[in-house]
């Protein structure tokens, strides 16, 4: 009968092991200097892990030319952050290329010295933020919850529980925690001509949207800072292109002549935004060296 017994207890715990070897775990703390960046990655088996950025994009806040008004606000507002004032959590939207995320991965580079760190956060992951502030919320860095072109779709999950987070619930209250996120729509869902129709007017003359309109405005509302980014001119591009062509070693001489090439580039692309500025520079550099 013992014999029994004992079979039927190593049996259970071969089953409580195997339940065990296949329920999600709690996130755990990566080794915090092995990078100063870090992306929240899904496994298949649902576990989530923070993996280090080895090798961060080398951009300064200098390198950055025709933006000053936008990179101030970001700026301030991140060096309040790591100083341990208030800050506020930021939605940058506008023109696709133009320096939205190139600036927060500036400011990680000129404030990394100084404690920030960041870590990078899939729209479809962010239900999953509470677990990433648990990790962080005891360390005396300061991380940015970085979301890079972040847009939502009726329904989805992840629009609510950014909503929530930035509402008030534990990301809000945990003084080391800010979310920074990009975005070329404005209020960071799809907005349709039928909507207009749900305004109302009252008698003395006060517009008021309707709840669909109202639900779509809140998100992007409960972020404390907007920072918009327009489209360059041309002139602005050409600033842009010969402060890239210059990075990649070029000279007066060479940016001078590149001018023509560059206004076709931007011609041929239907864009004169930074990123095809920067595109620019490294296809006539290369061309140049060979």
């Amino acid at each position: 009968m013992n014999d029994q017994f004992s079979l039927l207890i190593e049996r259970a715990q071969q089953l409580i092991d195997r339940i065990e070897a296949i329920l999600p775990k709690p996130l755990a703390a990566p080794d915090w200097n092995a990078a100063v960046a870090w992306r929240y990655r899904k496994r298949a088996n649902g576990m989530g892990a923070l993996e280090p950025v080895r090798h961060v994009g080398n951009i300064a806040l200098a390198d950055l030319k025709e933006i000053n008004a936008q990179k101030e606000k970001i700026e301030r507002n991140t060096r309040q952050f790591v100083e341990g004032r208030p800050a506020n959590n930021v939605l940058l939207t506008g023109a696709r290329g133009t320096g939205k995320s190139s600036l927060i991965k500036a400011c990680l580079n000129g404030y990394a010295p100084r404690g920030l760190r960041l870590i990078e956060v899939d729209k479809t992951d962010l239900i999953d933020l509470p677990d990433i502030v648990d990790v962080v919320a005891g360390r005396p860095e300061k991380f940015i919850i970085y979301c890079d072109d972040l847009s939502f779709e009726e329904g989805e999950a992840g629009y609510k529980a950014l909503k929530s987070i930035l509402d008030g619930s534990v990301a809000a209250s945990t003084p080391n925690v800010l979310v920074y996120a990009t975005s070329n729509r404005r209020h960071l869902l799809p907005e349709y001509m039928k909507e207009n129709l749900t305004y109302t007017h009252t008698e003395d003359g006060e517009v008021h949207p309707g709840e669909g309109v109202e639900e779509k405005i809140s998100l992007s509302e409960r972020f404390g800072l907007w920072v918009s980014f327009y489209p360059f001119s041309q002139d602005e591009y050409l600033v842009i292109t010969a402060q890239w062509l210059a990075a990649l070693g070029a000279n007066a001489t060479q940016i001078e002549a590149a001018r023509p090439d560059a206004l076709v580039w931007a011609l041929e692309r239907g864009s004169r935004s930074g990123r095809v500025a920067y595109q620019f520079a490294r296809d006539y550099m290369g061309r140049a060296a060979a």
